[in-house]
């Protein structure tokens, strides 16, 4: 079969394209490598600026401090139990909610997608939702990060979306043999659904592993603090303690900046680790998600 010429002007845009696109991807990526470049390198050597984008001086140390510091498994631990089960509770309530909204023989199913969708552009304020949550008794409480946030429109709309594109003669088939909505839901849609699940689920996981204002001002016991407000913790500590960095000498091995990009690496190392396995769904499910309004 003989190739397509393309024209000089689809040879222009494509240049401008990869050429594009490369160039957000260095933005994208350089941060992380600077991290995990200024996570292993010496601070006498970070310190002095000598550390540009590979590691100088290699070491370990600092990961090893950061391992042993108080409370950063409790906080570790904390950031996958709010995760794992935030997960889990935005899903049931985004599944639910996006499976009625998409049948067409809803009663009023227009005003509530109409008032779904409102909240995507209002939303209350920082200070209303910390007095509701505050007179509900949530404060200092998972439920408040878990069930405060638990549902996020942008995702109902993608699954409603997804649901709307599955044949109907499916579901009519299972009403026939005597299958209830529960069961039309879990047997059919659900295992139809998969890559735009798994897309939903990362979008929440991320979301949820990620969250750091909220859990810091709704969660006041140290004890509960996720990964995220921990660390934060440890940079207003070493802004306090800036001093601590003009004793830093060629031959130390760790310093609060180093320790603090270590803990920076140990937070985003699971998201980097799970995305590669679910990546395949993430890019069906987002583009076939998107197919009806």
């Amino acid at each position: 079969m003989a190739k397509i010429q393309k024209s000089m002007d689809e040879k222009i845009f494509d240049f401008l394209n990869y050429t594009l696109l490369t160039v957000l991807g260095i933005m994208f990526i350089y941060p992380i490598i600077y991290v995990f470049s200024a996570s292993v390198t010496k601070p006498y050597f970070l310190e002095i600026g000598e550390m540009v984008f590979l590691p100088k001086g290699f070491s370990f140390e600092s990961f090893k401090a950061a391992a042993n510091m108080d409370g950063i498994w409790l906080a570790y631990a904390n950031s996958i139990f709010i995760t794992v089960f935030g997960t889990l509770v935005s899903m049931f309530f985004t599944v639910t909610g996006a499976y009625v909204l998409s049948k067409p023989d809803l009663k009023c199913r227009k005003l509530l997608t109409i008032l779904v969708v409102v909240t995507m552009w209002f939303d209350p304020g920082m200070i209303p939702r910390y007095l509701n949550f505050r007179d509900l008794g949530m404060i200092n409480s998972y439920s408040s990060v878990i069930l405060g946030f638990a549902i996020n429109t942008f995702n109902v709309i993608i699954l409603k979306s997804f649901f709307e594109a599955v044949p109907k003669s499916l579901e009519e088939s299972a009403r026939i043999d005597g299958a209830s909505q529960w069961q039309i839901m879990t047997k059919i849609y659900l295992p139809l659904s998969k890559s735009a699940l798994t897309t939903v689920s990362l979008f929440y996981a991320v979301s949820r592993w990620n969250g750091y204002f909220w859990t810091m001002v709704l969660l006041t016991d140290d004890s509960k603090v996720p990964l995220q407000v921990f660390l934060k913790k440890l940079i207003v500590e070493k802004d306090m303690a800036g001093e601590a960095a003009q004793m830093i000498t060629i031959n130390s091995t760790t310093s609060p900046q180093t320790i603090i990009y270590a803990v920076i690496v140990m937070s985003i190392l699971p998201i980097l680790i799970i995305y590669p396995f679910i990546q395949k769904f993430f890019k069906k499910g987002v583009t076939l998600g998107a197919v009806k309004g």
